[in-house]
């Protein structure tokens, strides 16, 4: 047996530890669990669920938990006696298995780094942790010693919601004081991630004066640190995707007490519906042997993925180590944040392309984390619709959306770091903004153009808009109103959003300072 594995209840023989990736995929091609693409990645299908399950996401209330967890419905409560009942139950179903084991890390900045366990059931689930979390040296696996963290992940282990608590069959549980990550019943990778970048949102800030951000970073020849925070669907991996830039990370990072940015990962997980070469080429050429896709459709006939199929499901992904990317920042670490960039998808068209936000401004927008789901994104969507996740990613914060954005605004007040709001959806016309010239808007940003141009202040919000933007061709692009033919309506929609930011942010007053609540509108 192993004794490694006994002393967390499981007790097997055949277990297979930080296997290379190439051994992975001769398994998982052996199992016939998975399919070779053409570009010698493999491709899975991950059964009942193509994404993650919120509502099937908990978080055992105990001494550590009880008073600091925002509970809800985004934080569900599970009794710890559950827990443990359940865990030796997934530890009994993984007895006398194949399993998959994998050291690894999280978190570059190695003041911060967590060293993670993973026991995985399928083998291309340990590919997916190889890919995504950072991989030790020989060295450092010689040295491993015993982890700070334990991802136990079963995705043929179904709940018994009667007598284990869950909701149905699957489910992804953190239990902070035995420190581990519990997953079962779902062959989503993404749960895996996910865990820990939740386990990681309420470790840093409570223990370690450190702010967790769902954002994409990016790092400039001169030193300048970029973060874009953004819901899916608004640009955050295309934007920060920047050839004269180097990527930090695409999607989880910290920001230190000493203004020290890092990445919480060492891969990428992308989205890959309507992926073509021409358009993301760095992800595309990502995807090669060692990467694994999830969910997609050959072309028939062929091993060629068709990325624009949407038969399984819209949520086509991809994970690979980032050094898969040409240009990365090594280590994955930058300074302090020179500018910031909330994207939101506008369908109303009344958000100007770029905008600047003061302190208060930047913490009450990044509490509303605001965007649009539009006609056809999803069933029964007829119109636009306003969406608010808290902090640009709701479903991975433990703690009430305040905390995070009182660390912001202390943050943005301390480092004098530069704080735009990006409309990348639509304008009066309800045309899309094009990617032209919001690349030119953020270059002009980061450059420091827009430090001497014109602004006025919006009727609405109370933000600072620029007037002109070098390199934009018309200024008409900057100043949506002007994209509008009845300015009634333009009035009339402006109003509508602005009240429901209103709304949507009554549930944070009783807990927000009076200056994140003096960033909301003016009207």
């Amino acid at each position: 047996m192993d004794s490694k594995l006994i002393n967390y209840g499981i007790s097997t023989e055949d277990v297979k530890w930080n296997l290379s990736p190439e051994e992975l995929t001769k398994i998982s091609l052996e199992k016939k669990q998975v399919e070779r693409a053409s570009s010698g990645a493999i491709n899975v299908l991950t059964g009942k669920f193509t994404g993650r399950s919120p509502k099937d996401r908990f978080i055992v209330k105990d001494e550590i938990t009880e008073n600091t967890v925002w509970w809800g419905d985004i934080n569900i409560p599970f009794e710890p006696e559950k827990f443990d009942k359940l865990y030796d139950k997934v530890c009994q179903h993984l007895s006398g298995k194949e399993l998959f084991v994998r050291d690894a890390y999280a978190c570059a900045d190695s003041r911060h780094q967590l060293k993670i366990r993973a026991i995985n059931e399928k083998p291309w689930s340990n590919l997916f942790v190889y890919n995504m979390f950072i991989r030790p040296t020989e060295e450092q696996l010689n040295n491993f010693g015993e982890p700070d963290w334990l991802i136990i992940n079963a995705p043929t282990f179904l709940a018994d919601p009667e007598t284990d608590g869950t909701r149905q069959g699957n489910f992804a549980i953190l239990n902070f004081t035995r420190k581990i990550a519990l997953i079962g019943g779902t062959g989503y990778t993404g749960e895996i991630k996910k865990g820990i970048f939740s386990a990681l949102n309420f470790l840093l800030p409570t223990f370690q004066n450190t702010m967790p951000m769902h954002c994409s970073a990016n790092i400039g020849e001169k030193g300048d640190t970029a973060l874009f925070f953004g819901l899916s669907g608004t640009g955050k991996t295309t934007l920060s995707a920047d050839k004269h830039r180097k990527l930090i990370g695409d999607d989880e990072h910290g920001w230190t007490a000493d203004n020290i940015v890092f990445n919480f990962e060492g891969g990428c997980y992308a989205k890959v519906i309507n992926l073509s070469a021409e358009g993301e080429p760095e992800i595309f050429n990502a995807i090669r042997e060692g990467s694994l896709l999830e969910n997609c459709v050959f072309k028939p006939g062929t091993n060629e993925v068709d990325f624009e199929a949407k038969s399984i499901t819209e949520n086509t992904r991809v994970s690979y180590p980032i050094d898969y990317i040409e240009n990365i920042a090594v280590p994955s670490v930058g300074g302090n944040p020179r500018n910031i960039f909330f994207l939101s998808f506008d369908a109303f068209g009344v958000l100007p392309p770029i905008s600047k936000l003061n302190p208060a401004q930047a913490a009450y927008l990044f509490t509303s984390g605001y965007t649009s789901k539009v006609a056809g994104t999803e069933a029964g969507v007829t119109e636009p619709q306003t969406t608010f996740s808290c902090c640009f990613g709701a479903p991975f914060m433990p703690l009430h959306p305040t905390k995070y954005a009182e660390m912001l605004s202390h943050k943005v007040a301390e480092t004098g770091v530069n704080v735009w709001m990006l409309n990348t959806g639509w304008n009066g016309k309800g045309k899309r903004i094009s990617l032209k010239d919001t690349r030119t808007i953020i270059h002009a940003a980061l450059d420091g153009e827009l430090d001497h141009v014109e602004y006025s202040q919006d009727p609405y919000f109370g933000f600072m808009v620029p007037q002109t933007c070098p390199g934009v061709s018309s200024n008409d692009v900057l100043k949506v109103e002007s994209s509008w033919d009845d300015l009634a309506a333009y009035d009339a929609k402006a109003r509508l959003l602005a009240d429901k930011f209103k709304e949507n942010f009554r549930k944070y007053e009783t807990l927000a300072d009076s200056d994140i609540l003096a960033g909301g509108p003016i009207v």
